[in-house]
């Protein structure tokens, strides 16, 4: 691939977010607006209840969209409009991290390979923009300086790459047991696929723009 291929690849990548962004917004603005009996907070345990976890708090944090499972802490962190709304939207994305809890409770392969690799994601986070600048600049005394800078940005591709059936199989799990909980019905279970479906989304573009990132920094590593 040329680098002028690159160039457009990365450009629609960066147009696709925006756009999946703004369509992920407008969905859940949407689905808001359409009740559920119990709260984020009151399904995220129930689900958890049904399927036998007991040691993990549900907590409330700051933020839009700023829902995650945290496996070190064993909380499931909601935002405040997720943790106390009784809508679609909410009950989607609470049941969807309880879908990573319930992924790391039955060993899920992608979620422990994902979770062993983030210690060295750390690291490598920490120095890449450093160790890429470095490569850059003194590249004729130090040549494999820019090309260890590139094997550290692949593996934040390969993480991209992991999360996704992490993600994806969470929203299974989420949309089944909001299912068979009762929790939607037959007219609001596709908005929350719907809702889940966009959230996906963002993980896919994501991954593809690191891998045209990566194959970017590939093609000027080979025209030095």
């Amino acid at each position: 691939m040329t680098s002028s291929m690159i160039w457009i690849v990365m450009i629609a990548v960066m147009v696709l977010s925006m756009i999946i962004q703004a369509r992920l917004k407008s969905r859940f603005e949407k689905y808001s607006e359409v009740p559920t009996g119990l709260s984020g907070a009151e399904v995220a345990q129930r689900m958890l209840q049904a399927h036998g976890i007991h040691d993990v708090n549900i907590v409330s944090i700051e933020g839009t969209l700023t829902d995650h499972y945290n496996p070190q802490t064993k909380t499931v962190n909601l935002s405040h409009d997720v943790y106390y709304g009784r809508n679609v939207a909410a009950a989607a994305v609470a049941a969807h991290e309880c879908g990573h809890v319930v992924q790391h409770a039955v060993g899920y392969g992608p979620l422990k390979l994902r979770t062993a690799m983030v210690p060295v994601l750390t690291f490598t986070n920490s120095w890449i923009s450093w160790v890429l600048l470095a490569g850059l600049v003194f590249y004729q005394a130090f040549p494999s300086l820019l090309w260890i800078a590139i094997a550290m940005f692949a593996l934040t591709t390969v993480f991209s790459f992991v999360t996704l059936p992490v993600e994806v199989n969470a929203s299974a799990r989420a949309v089944q047991w909001l299912d068979n909980a009762g929790v939607v019905s037959y007219e609001t279970k596709p908005m929350a696929q719907d809702a889940l479906k966009w959230a996906a989304y963002t993980y896919v573009i994501a991954a593809i723009g690191s891998l045209a990132t990566l194959l970017y920094y590939i093609s000027i590593a080979r025209r030095r």
